[in-house]
């Protein structure tokens, strides 16, 4: 299954692994600091800088998208890949991001056509079920999540290896 999603060919190869890599290095962390600091609010202190800073970025990487795709179907070429599904999921909830995609026609026209394949439809609504108003949790439920959400330090590692 994976060969009909990651093309085989060097530079079809090269193609999907270079969006993947944007992806897991830009897009993903980027969009997720953004939703970190601004779903955040005044709760810990002002954030205004930070989601201003990672909303610029989340608006440039839309714009990264859109200049891709303005010669081609998908990300990487003329055929969907891996790439494509793995960018998706990010792309969505722009509304939520402060982002008008009427911006990115490009990418909007991708967007759409990714939305609209059935199996993504299926695969988005995974969960969907578990998605809740994180307010309306009990406080000791928000205190237990927040505890693991912000201001985490590493443990300390064992000063000498059990070995058995």
């Amino acid at each position: 299954m994976l060969r009909k999603f990651w093309p085989q060919e060097p530079r079809g190869k090269y193609a999907v692994t270079e969006w993947v890599m944007w992806q897991m290095a830009n897009q993903g962390p980027k969009f997720g600091e953004a939703g970190h600091f601004k779903n955040l609010g005044d709760k810990r202190g002002d954030q205004s800088y930070a989601v201003r800073r990672f909303s610029d970025e989340v608006n440039r990487l839309y714009g990264v998208m859109n200049y891709r795709l303005y010669d081609r179907r998908y990300l990487a070429g003329a055929e969907y890949t891996i790439a494509d599904m793995i960018c998706y999921p990010w792309a969505t909830r722009w509304e939520a991001r402060g982002q008008d995609i009427n911006q990115f026609k490009h990418f909007k026209r991708w967007f759409e056509e990714i939305s609209a394949r059935p199996a993504v439809q299926r695969g988005m609504s995974v969960g969907s079920d578990l998605i809740g108003d994180p307010s309306k949790l009990p406080k000791e439920e928000q205190e237990r999540r927040a505890k693991i959400m912000y201001n985490q330090r590493a443990l300390p590692a064992p000063d000498e290896v059990n070995r058995a």
